[in-house]
């Protein structure tokens, strides 16, 4: 079965070159037992890829059991995944088969895998090692052919330098890796997802079909979609069933779409002085922009004070003109007495006019604007990653904090050399 068969098989859309890829890894380790540990972003469809791999194996007429080790409160997750013996605890008034007797000589789909408390990893290294087992409350090894199949959301590294992952599980999981690109990365692949998503929806709910104009595909592609390819068929299906109007414009899809997460946002860099972790480049990007927030109040608090009080030292760099503009519009009548500004590229004058003998005498401070572009800064600290790492890829993006795709395409965005 080839890349095409598998995403007509499965329903997967799209032809992102790192999509083919991780179709084209999961198609050819089908045929092993090996290990595979699936990574990507929520709702890019990590199961799909594990049905794949089930579904093209000498397995696939055997049992196939997905588990979201998320949604298990710890103190059941060994007798869900082991078993228990009757009376091994509180409320186990009978034995239990565990998911991987269950589903012996077949696979497992361990989802958000980075959430198994410690304890379980332990005897999930066993399982992946030795094949055996031991369920909750009895002494006899149990022996178990299962094909294990592991997702995660979250950055494994990260997880097993501030102790919550181990570091040999993460090895034998990792045997084969899969990257899964997220919807932002895919923007060729978003027109096609969401004109399918609205119309099976449209033929599900008897709805009529609509025109999907170029603005609105504008929209679409440059919308960073954070819950990726469940957020996207989350506003399709809205979209179809709420919104009147059948040609569907640029207006009408920012409508539906949460103003909370902007377009095309960078990849912003962790600040090593926080030891606050942050769970991805969006509350980065949010905690940057509030400082830049406060620093731009700290701004206009001091050119109040040189207003007020006559200060002439001025001493940082901002858009003054934008700050003095702000203050014109409070107080018109001090402002326009006491500030002339002449702007032009890069530089303005602030002139403060000062009153001698009804005459005035200005006093002018030339300050070099400095530029707040959010891109530039960006370029700064991926050459600072770099240079710091001695030009080494994969330490400056867990450096930056983001994937070492995401920093090769930032590269070559930026003519990075």
């Amino acid at each position: 079965m080839n890349v095409q068969q598998v995403k007509q098989r499965f329903g997967i859309i799209g032809n992102h070159p790192g999509l083919n890829r991780a179709i084209d890894t999961a198609i050819q380790v089908a045929h092993t037992d090996l290990s595979v540990l699936i990574t990507g972003e929520s709702g890019t469809g990590k199961e799909v890829f594990s049905q794949i791999i089930h579904q093209n194996s000498s397995r696939k007429h055997n049992q196939y059991i997905a588990v979201n080790c998320g949604a298990i409160p710890d103190g059941t997750i060994d007798s869900e995944l082991f078993g228990h013996e009757k009376g091994a605890f509180t409320g186990a008034i009978d034995s239990r088969k565990g998911y991987f007797e269950v589903a012996n000589t077949g696979t497992i789909f361990l989802d958000e895998v980075g959430e198994l408390p410690l304890s379980t990893q332990v005897r999930l290294l066993r399982v992946l090692e030795t094949g055996e087992y031991i369920k909750v409350g009895s002494s006899k090894v149990l022996k178990t052919d299962v094909r294990v199949v592991a997702a995660t959301n979250v950055n494994l590294l990260k997880a097993i330098e501030n102790g919550k992952f181990r570091e040999d599980l993460y090895y034998r999981l990792n045997t084969v890796p899969i990257y899964i690109p997220p919807l932002r990365e895919r923007v060729d692949d978003i027109p096609l997802l969401f004109k399918k998503f609205a119309n099976d929806s449209a033929e599900k709910y008897r709805m009529p079909s609509f025109k999907l104009e170029e603005t609105a595909i504008e929209v679409l592609s440059s919308y960073r979609w954070p819950g990726n390819i469940r957020q996207l068929k989350n506003i399709a299906e809205q979209i179809v069933v709420l919104e009147p109007q059948r040609d569907l414009n640029a207006d009408i899809i920012q409508q539906y779409l949460p103003q909370a997460f902007s377009t095309k946002l960078p990849a912003i860099a962790n600040n090593e002085t926080d030891n606050k972790n942050y769970s991805s480049e969006r509350e980065i990007l949010f905690k940057l922009l509030f400082d830049m927030k406060n620093d731009m109040n700290e701004l206009k608090k001091v050119v109040q004070t040189i207003v007020d009080k006559g200060t002439e030292n001025i001493n940082t760099t901002t858009d003054f003109s934008t700050l003095i503009q702000n203050m014109y519009d409070e107080n018109p009548n001090v402002v326009a007495r006491d500030f002339t500004i002449n702007s032009k590229p890069d530089t303005f004058n602030i002139t403060r006019n000062q009153r001698v003998d009804d005459d005035y005498i200005h006093d002018t401070h030339e300050i070099v604007e400095e530029s707040l572009s959010l891109e530039e800064k960006e370029k700064e600290l991926i050459i600072k990653a770099l240079e710091k790492h001695t030009g080494k890829r994969k330490y400056a993006a867990n450096e930056l904090g983001i994937s070492e795709r995401t920093l090769y395409r930032k590269i070559k965005e930026y003519n990075i050399e």
